[in-house]
C-alpha cells in the first residue's frame, strides 16, 4: 500500500488592489516632488517639436466624496525648466517667455471635477502663467493606490494628468507667433504630469 500527501503551498500575502477604483480615499494628499513631473511638447516653426519638463512641483490633492468639492493647488517652479540644452533653457527663462525672475511659480488652481469615461475625469481649473490666469481643462486619471506602503507610512496615490495651451494666450514668445505656432486656435503647448502625493495623516480622512 502507497499513500499520496499532497503538500500545500505557503500562501501569499494579500496586497490592497485599487484597480477599478475611480479616485482615491477621501481626504488631502500632499504632492511629493520627488517622484512628480510635469512635462510639455511646444510647436517649433510648425512641423517640429520642443520637449522638455519641470524638475519641481509641490502642492495638494483633495479628494471628496462629492466631485464638486474636490480640489487641486499645484505649484511648478518655472526656474527649474529642462529642455537638455541649455541656452535653450536661459531663452525660456528670460523675460520673453516665463520671465522666472518676475514670475517664479506657475499655479494651477481647481475647484470641482466632472467624470467623462470610466476612469478620466475632467477639471476646469485656473492656470497663472507669466502673470496671466486663464481656464485650462485637465484631464486625468487615477492610477492607483501603492500596495507595498511600510506599516505606519500614510498611503501613497499616483495620478496622470494631460492639458494644452496657447502660448500668446499668456503672453510669452515673440509678438508675431505666426511662424512659431501659425493661426490655429488648436493648443501649441501639450501638457503631461505624473503625480505622486502621500495621504495627510494629521487631516481624518472622511
Amino acid at each position: 500500500m502507497s499513500w499520496t500527501f499532497a503538500v500545500a503551498e505557503p500562501q501569499k500575502p494579500v496586497q490592497k488592489s485599487t484597480k477599478g477604483e475611480a479616485l482615491p480615499t477621501p481626504g488631502t494628499y500632499k504632492i511629493d516632488p520627488a517622484h512628480s513631473f510635469a512635462y510639455f511638447s511646444a510647436w517649433h516653426h510648425l512641423v517640429g517639436r520642443v520637449r522638455g519638463r519641470f524638475d519641481k512641483v509641490t502642492g495638494t490633492i483633495t479628494v471628496s466624496p462629492d466631485p464638486a468639492a474636490c480640489r487641486v493647488d499645484v505649484a511648478i517652479n518655472v526656474s527649474t525648466i529642462s529642455t537638455q540644452i541649455g541656452k535653450r533653457d536661459e531663452d525660456l527663462r528670460s523675460d520673453a517667455y516665463f520671465d522666472a525672475k518676475k514670475f517664479l511659480t506657475m499655479n494651477y488652481r481647481g475647484r470641482g471635477i466632472k467624470r467623462i469615461s470610466s476612469d478620466l475625469w475632467r477639471m476646469d481649473g485656473l492656470l497663472t502663467m507669466h502673470g496671466v490666469t486663464k481656464v485650462v481643462p485637465l484631464t486625468f486619471k487615477f492610477n492607483g493606490t501603492f500596495s507595498d506602503t511600510e506599516p505606519n507610512e500614510p498611503a501613497r496615490v499616483a495620478f496622470h494628468g494631460t492639458a494644452g495651451l496657447k502660448r500668446a494666450a499668456f503672453e510669452m514668445g515673440v509678438r508675431d507667433n505666426s511662424a512659431e505656432v501659425g493661426n490655429s486656435t488648436v493648443p501649441d503647448v501639450d501638457i503631461e504630469i505624473d503625480v505622486e502625493a502621500d495621504a495627510n495623516t494629521s487631516t481624518p480622512q472622511q
